[in-house]
């Protein structure tokens, strides 16, 4: 029987402000004493879309402050790590990060992901091939570590693989597989990717910290836009969208 979320087949949310205040609390509750409960360390203020939906799996994953992560059920950000003989993966993750639903990252060695980091959905991040090209019954000798140095953005469905440093502020283009290190301050593009344009590495530039220097101000902004958006929405008018839709909801 196909099953149907009533309230993802309207065109708006009629939702009160009330009832999202709820909702965010109850999403709060849940990234304190479950989401966090898969790292080794989160930072602060992680803002979680999903956080039962993401899989977090292994040991040594690490998250620093601000991350930003948006998972659902069936698109799902992945984060594992791999233990066993002659394997021991770590994934490092730095400050103010955004993932977005499906991206993968898996790691038999290590993955280092600087700060201001962005993953577009799909993105798939490993350092192991994890079978050998002789001995395809383990991963031996066939993990290298990764490095994404600070404000790297990985766009929609591009993929990196062992033994890759990409410098700063580099991006790597939609659908892109990038086998060998890519230096800072460019993008690139294709199978294998390729540098296809150069940055100007003097030109000003906004990152994702710029948007939380002052948190509780940050904070305050989106209570304030969810009111906004809330508008003159009432309790009766969302029960009447969510169970008799009409074709303006």
């Amino acid at each position: 029987m196909l099953s149907v979320n009533r309230e993802n087949t309207v065109r708006q949310d009629h939702s009160p402000y009330f009832i999202k205040s709820i909702r965010n609390r109850w999403n709060d509750f849940l990234i304190k004493h479950y989401f966090s409960k898969n790292f080794e360390h989160l930072g602060k203020h992680p803002m979680i879309i999903g956080p039962l939906a993401t899989k977090v799996l292994g040991n040594n994953i690490t998250a620093g402050d601000f991350l930003h992560l948006v998972s659902y059920r069936d698109n799902p950000v992945r984060f594992t790590t791999w233990q066993g003989k002659d394997m021991a993966g770590h994934i490092h993750i730095g400050n103010h990060c955004l993932f977005a639903p499906g991206t993968i990252i898996a790691s038999a060695a290590s993955i280092v992901i600087g700060n201001n980091c962005m993953f577009a959905a799909d993105c798939y991040i490993s350092d192991s091939d994890w079978h050998g090209l002789y001995n395809r019954v383990r991963a031996f000798r066939c993990t290298k570590p990764v490095v994404l140095k600070d404000n790297v953005w990985i766009g929609h469905g591009a993929k990196v693989g062992k033994g890759v440093t990409i410098g700063e502020n580099s991006v790597v283009a939609a659908g892109a597989i990038v086998v060998k290190d890519v230096p800072a301050n460019v993008v690139v593009g294709g199978n294998p990717a390729k540098v296809i344009k150069k940055l100007n590495p003097r030109r000003h530039r906004l990152n994702r910290d710029f948007m939380f220097r002052d948190a509780e101000k940050n904070q305050y902004e989106q209570q304030k836009l969810q009111r906004y958006l809330a508008g003159s929405n009432t309790f009766f008018g969302w029960l009447r969208a969510i169970f008799l839709p009409r074709k303006t909801d």
